[in-house]
């Protein structure tokens, strides 16, 4: 794992960067596709760790979380307007209809698993803040830990491509998401944070808070 500020690591994934999760204190934020859960396990292997959270309920972030979960006796905290979609399984029913979604449905999703804590705006995980910021998912959350500006963001935004992983600072693509408008609503509600580390689903650590602030204001 890589550290990125105090009390927060990166776990590796293959390729880099490609899909992310993150150590917050105790928490494990998302968990990758189906296929990573001996990574992740491998990597949480002699860390405190007390819960899972999830930045919403896709099946890039949510594919290990039940492995996890049971293996490691974890609690689940997620977004209270994803609840049914991880609790029923349905992933790719609530993801723009396209041959590509379901693809990825088949190859990266996990089974559903229930739901101990629904997260809303203004909880408090591990000394971030919740927000709320849907469109790329109806419950889509962000973690905000003012006292050193760093947002874990999910994938409100992404800082490269999830299919091509060209770099750069962007949106995720309309095709990935069922509320593009609500999802670019998000985006500029967040500007004004003006974080000094951003940190997505999908690439790596932006630090460039004029830049996150211009490219929210012209949303």
């Amino acid at each position: 794992m890589k550290r990125l500020a105090d009390g927060l690591w990166l776990l590796r994934g293959f390729p880099p960067h490609a899909i992310n999760a993150y150590l917050m204190g105790d928490v494990l934020v998302d968990a990758g596709t189906r296929h990573a859960h001996r990574r992740i396990l491998r990597q949480l292997r002699g860390q405190a760790v007390n819960a899972h959270a999830l930045t919403h309920v896709h099946p890039d972030h949510q594919g290990s979380t039940h492995r996890v979960c049971e293996t490691l006796g974890l609690p689940l905290w997620c977004p209270e307007n994803d609840v049914p979609a991880l609790e029923d399984g349905d992933l790719v029913g609530r993801m723009p209809p396209s041959l590509l979604n379901r693809i990825n449905g088949k190859a990266m999703a996990g089974p559903p698993h229930p739901v101990d804590r629904p997260l809303r705006e203004g909880d408090e995980v591990a000394g971030f803040t919740v927000l709320d910021a849907p469109g790329h998912t109806a419950g889509h959350v962000v973690f905000w830990r003012e006292s050193d500006r760093v947002l874990i963001a999910g994938d409100v935004f992404n800082t490269q491509h999830p299919v091509t992983a060209f770099p750069g600072l962007r949106l995720p693509p309309d095709y990935l998401t069922p509320d593009p408008d609500g999802n670019r609503l998000s985006a500029r509600k967040l500007g004004p944070l003006v974080p000094d580390v951003l940190l997505v689903g999908h690439g790596r650590p932006y630090r460039k808070p004029r830049q996150f602030a211009e490219f929210c204001s012209k949303l």
